[in-house]
């Protein structure tokens, strides 16, 4: 296994690497994750975020982008512990978690924007591989993901850490 390289390192490094705006808070039981991105668009509904966290994550990091909601939640203690299963590495939420309590010991990364107690809608109505843009970053399916305490940066594929 390749050791973990900071954040902080990687953007010395790397100054072209995109660091996301500080809004994402730690949610998983490892504060520190690094694998290439799997991209997801929803909206307010989390089937195709359990469909994708029941394949092999393989070490990626799903990055979900819910457009900023705060109306409910996309990923709780039983899709989390699913993509534990499958060997994902990270979620990166753009939206909110619940569980809290639960998530904080399962051994993956997660980061969202907030909590919110009410489960998401059940439509099975999103887009996976496409490009994301938010908070500040945008990221292709295939780029590095790497975070730790001080934060989440992106790095195009290829470049070392």
């Amino acid at each position: 296994m390749t050791p973990f390289t900071p954040t902080s390192d990687l953007c010395d490094a790397h100054p072209e690497a995109q660091v996301f705006a500080p809004v994402f808070q730690d949610f998983g039981g490892q504060a520190r994750f690094s694998g290439p991105a799997l991209t997801l668009r929803v909206y307010e509904n989390n089937t195709p975020v359990r469909s994708t966290l029941g394949t092999p994550g393989e070490g990626r990091v799903l990055v979900v982008d819910g457009g900023g909601s705060l109306n409910c939640a996309l990923v709780g203690d039983q899709l989390a512990g699913l993509g534990v299963q499958n060997g994902w590495a990270g979620i990166i939420v753009h939206g909110c978690v619940r569980d809290t309590a639960q998530l904080s010991g399962l051994p993956i990364g997660l980061r969202a924007l907030a909590t919110h107690p009410r489960r998401s809608g059940r439509a099975n109505v999103g887009e996976r591989d496409v490009v994301l843009s938010f908070a500040g970053v945008t990221v292709r399916p295939g780029d590095m993901i790497h975070a730790d305490e001080d934060g989440i940066c992106v790095l195009a594929p290829g470049l070392n850490p």
